[in-house]
């Protein structure tokens, strides 16, 4: 069996014809890559709450909380761009850091140094055990990107937008519509 080499900060994107609705034409943040487990965040599905919304004692914030994926939905999780400034972050590539000390951040926020625009709050995550990931490449589950545009900057349109940087057979996989008999 091939091993894909997946790594912390790529992102998965959903093959086309995905059945599985917790992952149909989605964009999944690698997280945490090891041995034993892979963590990710699902990207481009927005939720109908707000931060402030679902978290008591929150201060007013106009984050939009998204479905970071079908595992531990009671848990919250965030992706930033202030990792020197929020203690305990994961830095996962470039300037993408996860997670943090979270009294710290509800303070930054109450303070306007952290901003909605270089942050996303996620309901639950995506999660695989050993083995897992690599068995659903084999079956070509996913399309693996190595090389994306700023996740911040990214539209409720991501999924098609990855695959048309892409280029190539993914740009043309971008156009293909959602129900095959409707082609």
């Amino acid at each position: 069996m091939k091993d894909f080499n997946i790594e912390k900060g790529d992102l998965l994107v959903a093959e086309p014809f995905m059945k599985d609705p917790s992952f149909k034409r989605t964009v999944t943040l690698i997280c945490e890559q090891s041995a034993e487990n892979t963590i990710g965040l699902v990207l481009n599905r927005p939720s109908i709450f707000r931060i402030n919304e679902m978290i008591p004692n929150f201060p007013a914030f106009q984050g939009k909380v998204y479905y970071g994926g079908p595992v531990g939905m009671d848990r919250l999780n965030y992706i930033h761009a202030y990792g020197d400034l929020l203690e305990g972050s994961f830095h996962i590539k470039d300037n993408l850091y996860w997670n943090g000390n979270f009294d710290q951040l509800k303070q930054l926020i109450q303070e306007k140094q952290i901003l909605p625009h270089n942050i996303k709050f996620f309901a639950g995550y995506a999660g695989w055990e050993a083995g897992q990931l690599n068995e659903e490449m084999q079956d070509e589950s996913w399309i693996v990107c190595r090389d994306y545009p700023e996740i911040f900057k990214m539209s409720e349109y991501m999924w098609q937008e990855v695959l048309v940087k892409m280029g190539g057979k993914n740009k043309l996989i971008s156009t293909f519509p959602e129900d095959p008999i409707l082609n």
